[in-house]
């Protein structure tokens, strides 16, 4: 337990170092151009069901994180068919979504401009949590990242492990939280068609890049 560091007085000099370390690491893991960050940078300039999507995610790195530092990765790591399988998937998903986007480019559409206020349909939420779920649990540098390196280095620091664990989740949901809030203020910027497009347009390249980066031999 993260408490096993003395007396109560302590306690807090020795988890605080793990804590800063995870958050430290959480950080620089998920802070970087990828499919996930996005999508929820553009959930984010649409205003559209911004706080399902970083539930979502946050939920999903803090079950990843919490299945690394419990040993899970180590077991995983047995079974390397498995990451070959999420691989492809990825790979195949990711390229459907870069055409999805390129369409999007090409046609244009007006409905992109604006979120869809707080009379969104069901499904339309639904559709985009899937997606989320996609992107981030269909991304095979997920499990490398957050389940195998973040949880080898975690269980590193022995007694405080899951103080570092804490703070790579506090790194994750400050991350999520201004990436998707903050992408709010880019709006106004992006109120015409032709700048959609061209945001539609990165994105599509982007998510055909990391699509053809998961099936090159590694």
């Amino acid at each position: 337990m993260i408490w096993a560091c003395g007396s109560p007085r302590s306690t807090l000099a020795c988890v605080l170092p793990s804590a800063l370390a995870g958050l430290g690491l959480g950080l620089s893991l998920i802070v970087a151009i990828g499919a996930q960050n996005l999508f929820v940078l553009r959930q984010g300039i649409r205003r559209q069901h911004v706080t399902a999507v970083v539930v979502v995610c946050t939920l999903s790195d803090a079950l990843l994180i919490a299945l690394g530092v419990s040993g899970i990765g180590a077991a995983v790591q047995a079974l390397p068919g498995l990451i070959e399988v999420v691989r492809w998937a990825g790979a195949l998903f990711l390229a459907g979504y870069a055409l999805v986007a390129a369409r999007r480019a090409l046609r244009g559409s007006a409905a992109g401009l604006t979120g869809d206020g707080p009379a969104s349909d069901v499904s339309r939420r639904a559709s985009v949590i899937l997606t989320c779920l996609a992107l981030t649990w269909l991304n095979p540098h997920v499990y490398l990242d957050t389940v195998f390196l973040l949880g080898a280095v975690a269980n590193t620091h022995g007694s405080t492990r899951w103080a570092f664990a804490a703070g790579a989740v506090t790194a994750s949901v400050a991350w999520f939280c201004t990436l998707s809030f903050g992408a709010r203020h880019l709006g106004r910027r992006l109120a015409t068609p032709r700048a959609w497009r061209v945001l539609d347009g990165a994105i599509a390249v982007v998510m055909l890049a990391l699509a053809v980066s998961l099936v090159l031999p590694h």
